[in-house]
């Protein structure tokens, strides 16, 4: 599809088809049944506060309207995953690039790039948490610095490790974590191996140690961060990241499955079934 500079395009809800709105449905049903006592409680407001499960794939200007009234952001369509400078550039001023397509049936399980129930389940609700939307927009922020310091790789593993596959603290959840993750939480499988399976580190969240840990992209993680709250990581989005790059360079970069002396581990992974494959 043709876009500007900026990637964006107008949805073209009339493309949508009956076979996606049937997945669409079908992702929605299973999240639904699955999320409540897992998803942190940020994410279930915001999920009900946008009415994103409804008749079929939300109209991204319904949603609009709400979202600004609520946090000032907005969604944008695009045709898929954009250059990092225009994903920060988006995020900086509080647009979130949301893919318009769907995938097929067949990719239900698993898809490697994001789509719009990726996009838009697992993302869009904690916009509408006032915390979390000013992290995700001094994360872009910080987005355009990094990428004229030549340090995306170290913000891109800050964004994995959070707002993709992030845990919070929860003192009514069972195990005393609950999900926030976008990747987790439009993830049926990976909904419940983060918080079930005795195979991941989980380790609370530090934000040099995160910057310092390369990611899987091709199986469920091996570490997973936890954070106390969302303050904590707008905190840690505050001070110019210029001193914290330059302290990064004298570290040795860990493994996604590596344990650190320093850190703060809520659960020891015993590795059983870890894939051994490359790290990003």
């Amino acid at each position: 599809m043709e876009h500007g500079p900026d990637f964006v395009i107008e949805q073209p809800i009339d493309r949508y088809t009956a076979e996606d709105q049937a997945v669409w449905h079908a992702l929605c049903a299973r999240q639904a049944k699955l999320l409540p006592g897992r998803a942190c409680a940020e994410f279930l407001a915001g999920l009900q506060g946008l009415s994103v499960v409804g008749e079929g794939i939300p109209d991204f200007a319904r949603l609009n309207r709400t979202l600004r009234a609520a946090t000032g952001w907005e969604l944008v369509a695009v045709p898929g995953l954009v250059p990092d400078a225009v994903f920060f550039e988006h995020l900086a001023h509080r647009r979130f690039p949301t893919a318009w397509w769907i995938r097929k049936h067949e990719q239900i399980d698993y898809l490697q790039e994001p789509d719009v129930f990726h996009d838009l389940y697992g993302h869009v609700p904690l916009l509408m948490n006032p915390v979390f939307a000013d992290y995700l927009q001094a994360y872009g922020q910080g987005g355009m610095k990094a990428g004229r310091l030549g340090e995306i790789t170290h913000l891109a593993r800050l964004y994995w490790y959070t707002v993709e596959f992030g845990l919070i603290r929860d003192a009514s959840a069972p195990g005393g974590l609950k999900i926030y993750g976008s990747g987790i939480l439009s993830s049926q499988a990976e909904s419940i191996y983060c918080l079930d399976s005795a195979s991941p580190n989980r380790v609370a969240f530090d934000l040099l140690r995160v910057m310092r840990t390369k990611y899987r992209i091709d199986t469920f993680q091996k570490t997973y961060f936890v954070v106390d709250d969302f303050a904590q990581l707008f905190d840690a989005t505050r001070p110019d990241f210029r001193p914290y790059y330059e302290s990064l360079h004298g570290m040795a970069e860990l493994g996604s499955g590596d344990l650190d002396a320093g850190d703060t581990v809520i659960t020891r992974g015993n590795r059983e079934g870890w894939a051994d494959s490359a790290d990003v």
